[in-house]
């Protein structure tokens, strides 16, 4: 399985890759939303870690053309970001998200949701 994640702090992705890699995930990672949508689109992913607010296109907004393009709509997204308001999370999901954590996360945690997402499998096209 792929997963592609989309996060502008180092550490955080460094994080990241080491817990979906060592869970066996193919982890593919990109440091804004620009350049996680071309990668998301190019390389179609079972799976993007998609932070908020990073460089260029926020996540919403990347979260948002995902949705939108018949090659990636089926692509489960999982937003991993600081803003815990009750608007936010609800933005989030208006915006096609599958799945919403809080940062700072529980390590496990991440591996679990990211797993139950997997084996569900991609959205209906």
């Amino acid at each position: 399985m792929k997963v592609l994640v989309v996060e502008d702090d180092l550490d955080i992705q460094d994080l990241v890759v080491a817990l979906l890699s060592r869970a066996g995930y193919d982890v593919v990672v990109r440091d804004n939303g620009d350049a996680g949508l071309a990668a998301a689109t190019t390389h179609v992913p079972d799976l993007v870690v998609l932070d908020w607010m990073m460089p260029g296109l926020s996540g919403v907004e990347v979260c948002r053309a995902i949705r939108a393009d018949p090659r990636t709509k089926g692509v489960a997204v999982l937003m991993l970001t600081s803003k815990a308001q009750e608007g936010d999370i609800d933005q989030a999901f208006t915006a096609g998200a599958d799945d919403y954590m809080v940062k700072p996360f529980r390590g496990r945690e991440l591996v679990s949701r990211v797993q139950s997402l997997t084996v569900k499998g991609a959205r209906p096209q």
